[in-house]
């Protein structure tokens, strides 16, 4: 990129040349507060768009206000685009564009039915996961907006009041990936009741709680059992291809008050740091447990759920399923995972998974937690070392007691052409550009 404060002028004297350079090289300090990583870093915003960074990075606020801006992808020009939850727009996908080469977004635009959580872009085409459907829009080289209608990819979803977000990815084999959460928290046989057991066998597993394969080119999909991948995940918001390990991964969202539900087993504590947070390395035929085992990531097993006669130290049938490759403390809300592929961060984010945490709700009369950005390093197909955070302050205040309170919710992750981490909230409609301007020894 040119550098915006360079002269253009011919004959413009040496002195005010090095004057020039000098300012821009002030303007980029006071930006990011830390060396350019190159001459043709862009200045980012002067309190990082109000984030708390790990060292050597900065951020630019690339568009906010956006409605409730869910997943996010990038094209190679640069352009982004949005999925959009509960838009007063009425429009499911909000795309943006940056025309002056300053990384904020000045073009706007809305467009398509209903509202969603899933995007992403491969071969010539915009994928949508609606609720009920996965739809894709062809692009013309050149438009911000797909001008054509939607093909539908796979339709027939079964209906759901919650956990109903259809997040997607695609393997290089030309394999969609989709998550089809449980409505249900634990499936007990009352809903939501103090002491009630729970179902079992447990009937939504037929249709729900786990991920579904499909074709990614096939249009006039129908939702079916038989296209079952991995089973036992309540919810996997987050879900990713990792194309270095050729393998699917998600991370589930854990079932909700222990304490509530079951006061002669848990405490109030107790209740709000479990169960936790599972990562997954997902493997076709894979069963991770829910709704009868949840994950202690304080005691690193997995154990029998209270509906299902567990005691909080009882295993039983729980040894049959699959552990997960790391573990978060409960209730952080994961809505996306990455997997770095680019090449502005140092070389010690390669390969590691970022993710985003949408925060909790219900670890009351705790402070709530998640509300960040973390990343774990990876070797190959495994976690090599402890999750760091490495973005945080989207909430906006240092004790927080309910979601309302927060200024933003990370939801949204995205790799750009160039490298930059892009990072999404639902809360604000805001969406960051972070990129690393220190120096490798930093």
């Amino acid at each position: 990129m040119t550098n915006p404060y360079s002269p253009t002028e011919q004959g413009r004297a040496a002195p005010a040349l090095a004057l020039a350079l000098g300012v821009a090289l002030s303007i980029f300090l006071v930006g990011c507060g830390r060396a350019p990583a190159s001459p043709n870093a862009v200045a980012c915003d002067p309190n990082d768009g109000g984030l708390e960074l790990a060292d050597g990075f900065c951020a630019t606020v690339v568009a906010e206000n956006l409605g409730s801006t869910r997943h996010l992808a990038v094209a190679n020009n640069g352009d982004i685009y949005a999925a959009v939850r509960d838009t007063t727009a009425e429009a499911g996908i909000v795309a943006l564009r940056d025309t002056d080469g300053d990384y904020a977004a000045d073009r706007t635009e809305y467009f398509g039915d209903g509202s969603g959580t899933g995007i992403g872009l491969r071969d010539g085409y915009l994928y949508f996961g609606a609720d009920s459907a996965i739809w894709r829009y062809e692009k013309g080289d050149g438009e911000l907006v797909p001008s054509g209608d939607p093909e539908t990819i796979v339709e027939d979803f079964p209906e759901q009041r919650q956990h109903a977000v259809k997040p997607f990815d695609f393997d290089g084999d030309g394999h969609l990936y989709v998550n089809v959460g449980a409505p249900s928290n634990a499936c007990m046989e009352e809903t939501r009741t103090k002491d009630s057991p729970g179902q079992d066998p447990c009937p939504l597993l037929e249709e729900y709680a786990g991920i579904w394969q499909y074709q990614a080119d096939a249009t006039g999909q129908q939702h079916g059992t038989d296209a079952r991948y991995v089973s036992g995940i309540r919810n996997a918001v987050a879900l990713t291809w990792n194309d270095a390990a050729d393998n699917l991964y998600a991370m589930q969202h854990g079932r909700d008050q222990l304490n509530q539900f079951f006061p002669d087993l848990y405490t109030q504590k107790e209740s709000a740091e479990l169960p936790a947070e599972e990562f997954f390395k997902a493997d076709e035929g894979d069963n991770f447990g829910w709704p009868y085992c949840y994950y202690d990531w304080r005691k690193e097993k997995k154990v029998l759920g209270p509906e299902y006669g567990g005691d909080g130290e009882e295993i039983g049938r729980c040894d049959q399923f699959e552990d997960p490759i790391q573990a978060f403390p409960g209730h952080w809300g994961p809505n996306d995972v990455l997997f770095y592929d680019g090449d502005q961060l140092p070389e010690r984010y390669q390969g590691g998974a970022f993710i985003a945490w949408h925060g909790s709700w219900n670890r009351a009369p705790l402070p709530q937690e998640g509300y960040k950005v973390t990343f774990t390093p990876f070797d190959g197909a495994e976690p090599s070392g402890d999750f760091k955070v490495f973005a945080d302050g989207f909430t906006g205040t240092d004790t927080l007691q309910n979601p309302g309170q927060a200024e933003h919710r990370p939801t949204g992750l995205a790799v750009g052409p160039d490298g930059g981490l892009y990072v999404s909230d639902d809360e604000n409609g805001t969406i960051w550009r972070i990129v690393y301007a220190g120096t490798e020894e930093n």
